[in-house]
């Protein structure tokens, strides 16, 4: 009988061991991601948190008005996250001033303990933010409101810087050759939508005109581009500043028999579908998943662990410029509601 070493038997051992080794790995490989992703998404359906926190309750506040698809994105991230941080989430909107402090001033009398709110009228909020920060609430400020976020007592603030989103604008339209635009402004009083326009202004070497409009009566929004195209032939381009309201100046521009490019702020499943298509030229996306998301996530890291984000400056959300060229990459997100 022909005897094996003892160093042969090591070696035939290890060399079956490595190989029941590697295609133990390489099956791990091909369906790790996917079990973990299936357990993630397991886990989200389920409603289990993924920290062992206690179950905190976050409120936020924001001036939408009704129907508007961009909160529903900031909303989306915001429950995503809620989930994940074991947070009760409570969401609260109105498009008045008075209105939104006082959906505020009713979170703080029932002891939430964080809030997120916007400041699109920031004068009207500054009292309620405050009593807020006063009472112990951690606040972080979302979408706008940048400039005042610090004064009022937030910890920080996260979205886009609206004069930079607007100059970006303005450099988008000399690219294209645009020589006289429209700004439509869908809410008056809204700091942030007057600086878009400014922004826009600033590096735009054609001429800006401001147009504004009621946002909440798209039938008038569409009569006041309308109207506009055909009194003033030389606009070549119309922006508007939200998502919803693009369709509309697509249709007036129409109406009006005017060829003005239409470009649009923000980005939903509509805006990516239109940019494919070239029915509008160009989109700036804030990312508002992002501001949801990260809003309620950073929150969860102060109660936790008295974490601040940013370094006492904005945390950056955009602007991201949405061409043709990269919709069709991004309409995937877009059309489950997460951009």
């Amino acid at each position: 009988m022909t005897r094996l070493r003892t160093g042969g038997v090591r070696a035939a051992v290890g060399a079956v061991l490595a190989l029941a080794l590697t295609a133990a790995l390489a099956g791990c490989s091909s369906t790790g991601g996917k079990r973990a992703e299936d357990a993630r998404k397991a886990a989200e359906a389920q409603g289990r948190a993924a920290v062992d926190t206690p179950r905190w309750t976050f409120a936020m506040v924001t001036h939408s008005g009704d129907g508007d698809t961009f909160w529903d994105i900031v909303q989306k991230g915001a429950k995503q996250a809620a989930v994940k941080d074991n947070i009760n989430f409570l969401y609260a909107h109105n498009d008045e001033a008075q209105q939104q402090a006082q959906l505020i001033d009713s979170y703080v009398a029932k002891g939430v303990d964080g809030l997120i709110v916007t400041l699109a009228k920031p004068d009207a909020m500054k009292a309620a933010v405050e009593k807020a920060v006063k009472a112990g609430i951690p606040v972080i400020t979302v979408n706008s409101g940048a400039e005042q976020s610090k004064a009022y007592g937030a910890l920080t603030h996260i979205g886009q810087d609206e004069t930079v989103a607007g100059e970006a604008v303005g450099e988008e339209l000399d690219k294209r050759g645009r020589k006289k635009a429209l700004c439509v402004l869908h809410e008056q009083g809204n700091v942030g939508h007057e600086q878009r326009c400014a922004g826009v202004k600033k590096t735009f070497d054609g001429e800006l005109v401001n147009l504004y409009v009621d946002g909440t009566n798209m039938p008038d929004v569409k009569a006041s581009i309308e109207a506009k195209l055909q009194s003033d032939k030389d606009v070549d381009a119309v922006v508007t500043l939200g998502a919803p309201f693009a369709d509309t100046a697509v249709q007036a521009a129409k109406s009006a028999g005017s060829k003005a490019e239409v470009d649009t702020f923000d980005l939903n499943a509509k805006v990516a579908t239109a940019l494919e298509a070239g029915t509008l030229g160009f989109a700036v996306d804030q990312q508002p998943y992002l501001q949801g998301y990260e809003a309620v996530d950073l929150l969860w890291l102060y109660r936790y662990n008295a974490d601040v984000l940013g370094g006492g400056k904005p945390v950056l959300t955009g602007p991201q410029i949405i061409t043709k060229d990269q919709a069709a990459a991004l309409k995937q997100y877009a059309d489950r509601g997460t951009r």
